[in-house]
């Protein structure tokens, strides 16, 4: 393939997010990757504050779409934006994500052996001194270590770092758009990918920084989505539940990653990540409806007192 065969579309979902959506096209505009080979799409998914002004600042950096769209999860909005797009390929990040330099430019190179493949690279805590961002990518880190080995026979990739070409997206449907929250759309995507037939492969080398503060209360929240967007995972695809060796080797994984006087801390932030994660699993398996939102407030409130408890034994 020739030069002018790597056009990417680079989708941009959004929502109430401004300032981290303005630091991710800063980064876009930083690409060493020709102007007239990519576009950028950004879609706005219903916020109460549009995202006019922090795209228009960036007209002159690139070329760069605003899509907006009433308030119906990310999934909806990358296939909004995937229905708009004009390159072969398209290419994934999220909002939230600053991406290397020459993130295109390895993604050009690995489609340039493998067109036919689903790309994912791998992605970087940005905030390495957040111990409830930095637990989360370690879970993260662990899935691709288990699900992508062989890198060549990659099983899960995360949308917030993914490439596809156009053709291959629309074919098997796009992103499910049943996922109205940030999870579990991905790994439904990536099973519905493998069983099409399609290959996909875990690229190391496509660099995507993570910069998603965390605090205690979101912390558990995230992962009780987690375990919702599994639940519904596993009702629309049939797929089985992972062996208890899959949660064994999660901690054998742990005190080879981190610092020998974090590993308790991690120890624990992992524990209570799988508590939240299979609360939210059982909870969305007995409402059996994802888009339902009472469930988080009540988590909301439990996470509530649980802080207020973890601050009494200080």
């Amino acid at each position: 393939m020739g030069r002018s065969d790597f056009f990417f579309s680079v989708i941009v979902p959004t929502y109430e997010r401004p300032q981290q959506l303005a630091v991710c096209l800063k980064f876009l505009a930083g690409l060493e990757y020709p102007r007239d080979q990519f576009e950028v799409i950004v879609v706005d998914d219903g916020s109460e504050l549009p995202a006019d002004n922090v795209v228009a600042s960036f007209h002159d950096k690139f070329h760069v779409t605003l899509l907006s769209q009433s308030h119906s999860g990310p999934a909806a909005a990358r296939n909004f934006g995937a229905a708009r797009a004009k390159g072969r390929f398209l290419a994934f990040i999220d909002d939230d994500c600053a991406p290397a330099v020459d993130w295109l430019q390895k993604l050009a190179a690995r489609f340039t052996e493998t067109p036919d493949c689903a790309i994912g690279g791998r992605t970087l805590n940005a905030l390495p001194d957040n111990q409830y961002s930095s637990t989360t990518q370690l879970i993260i880190d662990y899935l691709y270590a288990y699900y992508n080995s062989p890198s060549t026979q990659a099983r899960f990739l995360t949308s917030n770092n993914l490439a596809v070409t156009a053709e291959y997206f629309h074919l098997v449907g796009g992103f499910d758009a049943g996922c109205r929250r940030a999870a579990a759309e991905d790994r439904e995507l990536c099973d519905r990918w493998i069983r099409k037939g399609y290959r996909m492969l875990y690229a190391r080398e496509v660099l995507v920084y993570h910069a998603h503060p965390l605090t205690f209360h979101s912390f558990l929240c995230q992962h009780f989505n987690y375990g919702r967007g599994a639940s519904y995972f596993h009702r629309v695809r049939m797929v089985k539940m992972e062996s208890l060796q899959f949660y064994l080797r999660l901690l054998f994984y742990l005190p080879f990653q981190v610092d020998s006087r974090q590993v308790l801390v991690m120890f624990l932030l992992i524990g209570v990540a799988q508590v939240a994660n299979a609360a939210g699993f059982f909870w969305e398996s007995a409402c059996g409806n994802f888009g339902f939102s009472r469930p988080v407030k009540t988590f909301s409130s439990l996470s509530n007192v649980l802080t207020i408890f973890r601050k009494q034994q200080k």
